[in-house]
């Protein structure tokens, strides 16, 4: 194949196709799969899988740094740990797309301020409602809440399961997949480490 060829052959990147391109894509992966689009039970599914795609990558269109633009200095000393526990996380494999599903715990350590603790929810849902590798997912909420807030620490863990792994591939339902990021006090404190962890673990 002449280097020309390779070139036509690369599907170039639109970052804004229309609605109605992406309803036809999903209509010819309806017909790759062996079934009639244009059939009663099939005709409408272009159009409710775009909706669902709007829901399901919704973090594309939002900006994590706003969300925790508002913080709080007000806190009467407050110089102990905060943490969300058990944040339901839907997020979507970027190698096969489809769920990912689990939850997250984030804890920080308040230097001068806090944030709202819907806002924590929200940024971890901003960054799993895009095409994700749970590793990474868990480095930008971290990463995030470290470089906006400015505490003294943050600590995330996540542990979720892959439908890449448990309907198709290996095929291991009771798989589920860890990852955790632990940045200043929580990288250097063995034992404010083992409290984050002591308490995602209490009932």
């Amino acid at each position: 194949m002449t280097s020309k060829n390779k070139t036509e052959n690369v599907i170039q990147f639109n970052p804004n196709p229309s609605r109605e391109e992406a309803m036809r894509a999903v209509k010819t992966l309806i017909a790759w799969a062996g079934d009639d689009p244009e059939r009663e039970g099939l005709v409408e599914t272009p159009k409710r899988v775009v909706k669902a795609y709007e829901e399901f990558f919704e973090g594309y269109k939002m900006d994590p740094i706003e969300i925790l633009s508002k913080t709080f200095e007000e806190v009467e000393g407050y110089d102990e740990m905060v943490l969300i526990k058990n944040i339901r996380l839907e997020s979507h494999c970027e190698h096969h797309i489809v769920p990912i599903l689990g939850i997250a715990h984030v804890a920080y350590m308040p230097k001068n301020r806090v944030v709202g603790i819907s806002k924590i929810a929200r940024l971890v849902d901003i960054f799993a409602k895009r095409l994700q590798i749970q590793e990474t997912l868990t480095s930008q909420i971290a990463e995030t809440l470290q470089n906006v807030l400015d505490p003294l620490g943050v600590a995330v863990l996540i542990d979720a399961s892959h439908q890449c792994m448990t309907t198709r591939g290996v095929y291991k339902p009771e798989s589920s997949t860890v990852t955790k990021k632990m940045i200043g006090v929580f990288s250097e404190d063995q034992n404010l480490r083992s409290e984050f962890m002591d308490l995602i673990n209490q009932k």
